[in-house]
């Protein structure tokens, strides 16, 4: 049935104009999250051409720390990522749960 296929657009708008694509988005091994980084990622989730729940899985990362990711860019632009620490501490409180 056609209503239960997802469309997806080829390519969105990234954070400083250019187009987005699956393949030009950040590997899914990324561990550095520049202020640009997240943006992409933020960005292809907005439009479309990912699902949070696909992002998250794609980039290991918790619910919680993408929606901080869209919160700071609502608030304050792409300049509101640079403080995000959240994967920093949420690493170290499970490496605290296993000793």
């Amino acid at each position: 049935m056609i209503e239960n296929q997802k469309i997806r657009p080829a390519q969105v708008i990234g954070p400083l104009g250019e187009p987005l694509t699956l393949d030009s988005l950040p590997p899914p091994n990324t561990t550095r999250w520049v202020v640009r980084r997240k943006a992409e990622v933020v960005a292809a989730v907005n439009g479309g051409l990912l699902t949070v729940d696909e992002a998250c899985e794609r980039y290991g990362l918790s619910l919680e720390e993408f929606a901080s990711w869209q919160r700071s860019i609502d608030r304050s632009g792409m300049p509101g990522l640079r403080v995000t620490r959240i994967q920093h501490y949420r690493d170290l409180y499970e490496r605290q749960q296993r000793f």
